[in-house]
């Protein structure tokens, strides 16, 4: 039977391409007229790290940037745009690239003991609308790609295709899937569990030993993700009192590393003390997160992998919060980390901008909250850079790191039209970034607050 019906398909076969070639001309006939679009704005940074222009125009046409012009001109100054493109008068603005956040954890806002609650209360539908209202947040705060490093249940990956499909608004996502960890690290999924919940626990992104180190990345690669995370080193919030040292041997992180690299897909490591981050330097990581502790030893390592350093300085906006509304809200040995954190945030950044590490925009947004990504702009200028070199490290670099440099983190002929506006010039004043008053992505008007 099954030999029967594959010869009735291969029979139909032609008759089924001919009809297809017979509708060539009616679907040519119906494809959808182009949309244009003309954004005047009063003043242009399309190239982050070079000058910004003064009053400019920018041509959209199907989302993407067709060119650039000086002044304030109509659609006649551009060969092929019709006179009816739609207008957009930022001429009171400064226009900039949309903004991109390289590490953030969308399906929630809580940490602590709260955070402990949630992850056993919620469930996965929960989680969903969660991280729905969180993107909804980034992207109205300018930030139109982000970089989610880790969920547990898919929730991002999925949200992740429905904004790429335009069911739900959001930033474009790169998602990490699952976040790699050995057992007793920091994403492992039992720490503060009584053993007999163990069971119940997901833990097949656990990996001890390189073999099983490489079965932990092919299996995040199988479920979509676009990038691995893994953990070098012990975490603030990773309820045990185990340090924030290095938590992987050599074999297990190259493994990681490697496996990551042979499907093509970039590696992000988790790393707080100097041992974890030297040791995924050394294994070829693109970027370490955090960063915490540094010396001269692992700034060289830095400048001769060209790794990217993430710093998240946002995260101690999210324990001063949490801790001024509740002095409670995390147990012993976190509350011990957390205090650490806070006094030694900045001092990376402060070693790694002058000895010229390439530093890319992340906040950790789910430990400080989403929606105030921005915020991280005025503690890295607090910490060594400028506000020039601070949005081009939420543009260019961070594009760079994603992979997306092609796609967005400047306002080029053939990129994205992902562009923001706010009033007031951030090369002057960064915390105006926090204000962001216009937000386009992908061409489309995602946010109109003028």
């Amino acid at each position: 039977m099954r030999h029967r019906r594959t010869a009735v398909r291969t029979a139909s076969l032609p008759l089924l391409l001919a009809g297809l070639l017979a509708l060539g001309p009616a679907v040519a006939a119906d494809a959808p007229t182009p949309k244009w679009t003309l954004i005047q704005a009063g003043a242009l940074l399309d190239r982050p790290g070079q000058a910004p222009r003064g009053a400019s125009t920018v041509l959209v046409r199907d989302g993407r940037v067709v060119a650039v012009r000086d002044g304030h001109v109509g659609a006649e100054a551009f060969d092929g745009a019709p006179q009816d493109a739609t207008l957009i008068d930022l001429r009171d603005r400064f226009v900039l690239p949309g903004l991109i956040d390289s590490h953030v954890h969308l399906t929630s806002d809580k940490a602590g003991i709260e955070g402990q609650l949630e992850e056993v209360s919620m469930g996965v539908a929960d989680q969903a609308f969660e991280a729905a209202v969180n993107a909804r947040k980034t992207l109205q705060a300018g930030f139109t790609t982000v970089r989610n490093l880790g969920d547990s249940d898919g929730v991002t990956l999925a949200l992740r295709d429905a904004i790429a499909a335009g069911k739900v608004p959001g930033p474009r996502i790169l998602d990490a899937a699952r976040p790699i960890s050995a057992t007793a690290g920091h994403m492992d999924p039992t720490l503060g569990y009584r053993e007999e919940l163990h069971a119940a626990l997901d833990t097949s992104n656990l990996c001890n030993g390189a073999d099983d180190c490489r079965r932990a990345v092919r299996e995040q690669v199988a479920r979509g993700a676009d990038v691995i995370k893994f953990a070098s080193t012990g975490g603030v919030n990773s309820r045990i009192g185990a340090g924030l040292g290095a938590q992987l041997f050599d074999d297990e992180a190259r493994a990681i590393v490697e496996t990551a690299h042979l499907y093509g897909k970039k590696v992000a490591a988790h790393a707080h003390g100097a041992d974890g981050i030297a040791l995924a330097l050394r294994a070829g990581v693109d970027s370490i997160e955090h960063g915490t502790l540094m010396d001269k030893d692992e700034l060289a390592l830095f400048r001769r992998s060209g790794a990217y350093y993430v710093p998240t300085l946002s995260t101690v906006n999210g324990y001063k919060e949490r801790l001024a509304k509740n002095p409670d809200a995390y147990i012993g040995e976190v509350r011990r980390k957390i205090e650490w954190r806070i006094g030694i945030t900045g001092k990376a950044l402060e070693a790694a901008v002058p000895a010229g590490v390439k530093i890319a925009f992340g906040t950790d947004a789910g430990v400080s909250l989403h929606g105030r990504n921005a915020d991280e702009f005025e503690l890295m200028v607090a910490h060594g850079m400028t506000p020039a070199t601070a949005i081009q490290a939420a543009t260019v670099n961070a594009a760079d790191l994603l992979g997306l440099r092609d796609e967005v983190g400047s306002l080029e002929p053939g990129k994205r039209a992902d562009l923001i506006a706010v009033s007031g010039d951030p090369l002057r004043d960064v915390t105006v970034l926090k204000r962001v008053a216009f937000v386009m992505k992908d061409g489309r008007v995602e946010k109109d607050a003028r």
